[in-house]
């Protein structure tokens, strides 16, 4: 029973280190606050235009796919300023391509966005 009882104290503990791993990557990363704007603005119209049961899965799982290209790349950026104080080509492609990586993750996202709220939006507009 103990032993139970300490596995399941890790397990909450690494929940609160998971989510002040989310608020230091939101605190720190200026690009990681545009994309909790876009994302509450995307749940916003997505609750205001009564999107449906599978539209918010696509917009859940854009809004998650971006985060988590996020905090890889901030955790690439991080480990590669650590590895390499003075400039290093190697260190540039690195972080280029994580932070291209999250590019495509968040043009993903925009397009599906687009995909789901442009038809509804045109419908309240045109009647």
């Amino acid at each position: 029973m103990n032993a139970s009882k300490n596995g399941l104290k890790k397990r909450i503990k690494s929940f609160e280190y998971a989510f002040t791993g989310w608020y230091e990557l939101a605190k720190s990363e200026p690009n990681a606050r545009i994309h909790l704007v876009a994302a509450v603005g995307a749940i916003t119209a997505g609750y205001l235009l009564h999107i449906s049961k599978q539209e918010w899965c696509f917009i859940v799982f854009a809004i998650a796919l971006v985060w988590a290209a996020e905090g890889f790349n901030t955790v690439i950026e991080k480990l590669v300023d650590h590895l390499f104080t003075d400039y290093h080509e190697t260190a540039r492609i690195a972080k280029d391509v994580s932070a291209g990586a999250v590019l495509i993750c968040a043009v993903a996202a925009l397009i599906c966005g687009l995909i789901i709220f442009l038809p509804k939006l045109f419908s309240i507009i045109c009647g």
